[in-house]
This record gives C-alpha cells, sequence and structure tokens, in this order.
C-alpha cells in the first residue's frame, strides 16, 4: 500500500510537550534464535494495542528500523506518565517477564531504550515531498509558512 506523498515542505505544529522513546534489540549471537526470536516476536502484540488504543495509552505514533543485527523503534508519547503506565500495563509486563526468563543476562541478544522529555518550542521538523512520516505522523501536519522556512525560525515559536 503506498503512502500519499504531500508535494512542497511541511511541518508540525509546535505546541506541545511530547516524549519521544527509542526501544529495540541488538542480536549479538545470530545463531541463537531461541534467544532473541521471543524478544523480537514480542514487539507485533504491542505495536497493534498501542495503535488500537491510542488516545487511551496516549501513544501518538512510531516508526520502525531493521538493520543487519539492529532494531530501533522510535516512538512518539503525550507524556512520560503515559510512557511509564504503559510499561507496567499487562501486555508489556508480561513480555518483560518473558524476556527476563528466557534471557536474563545471556548476552546473546540485548534490548535498550532511551527516553526523551521534549519541551513545547523545543523541537522542529521538515519534511520535503515525503508522506506522513515521524513526529508529522504524530502531531498535527501542516504546510510551512514563507516566515518559517528555517529550522531557526521553526523554533523560535
Amino acid at each position: 500500500m503506498s503512502k500519499e506523498i504531500f508535494s512542497g515542505r511541511f511541518t508540525t505544529k509546535n505546541e506541545q510537550d511530547l516524549v519521544v522513546f527509542l526501544i529495540g534489540m541488538r542480536i549479538n549471537k545470530r545463531w541463537a534464535v531461541h534467544k532473541w526470536g521471543p524478544v523480537f516476536n514480542a514487539m507485533p502484540s504491542m505495536i497493534k494495542e498501542l495503535y488500537t488504543n491510542k488516545t487511551e495509552l496516549g501513544f501518538l505514533s512510531m516508526e520502525s528500523f531493521f538493520g543487519l543485527r539492529t532494531t530501533v523503534m522510535i516512538q512518539y508519547w503525550r507524556s512520560t506518565e503515559e510512557l511509564l503506565a504503559y510499561a507496567k500495563g499487562s501486555n508489556h509486563l508480561k513480555a518483560w517477564k518473558n524476556f527476563n526468563q528466557k534471557v536474563g543476562d545471556n548476552p546473546a541478544v540485548g534490548i535498550y531504550h532511551e527516553t526523551y522529555k521534549v519541551k513545547q518550542g523545543q523541537y522542529e521538523s521538515i519534511y520535503g515531498n515525503m508522506p506522513q512520516y515521524g513526529l508529522a505522523k504524530a502531531m498535527e501536519h501542516i504546510p510551512v509558512r514563507h516566515d518559517k522556512r528555517s529550522a531557526r525560525k521553526r523554533l523560535a515559536e
């Protein structure tokens, strides 16, 4: 399925705080599929849950990237409180318990996450001839006004 391409330059509204959450895994031992496979397979049900219950959970949107050894998901949330509440929810706790039981400190697979609280006015974006992507899927996607054509000017709001 192709995404609609928006010709020209677009940005996002910068009128609310947000949380950027990076989460992923690294396959350290490729042959240890029995270790990293369950970690990889735990994500689809959580992603489905996030998109199905976006408003209630405070989840805004996400993008995923898959490399040879490392995956990363960039997620956008309304608040750290909502992100942390999701981490304590049954679906995530089940996956976390499963990880600790099957992997624990075994070096076959690594996991990571980073959380960034970003205040209103402290972020900017530009999208030229792109579908709605990244922050533009999470926030209101708007044309760039003439007076906001540079990153410096978009950050000066």
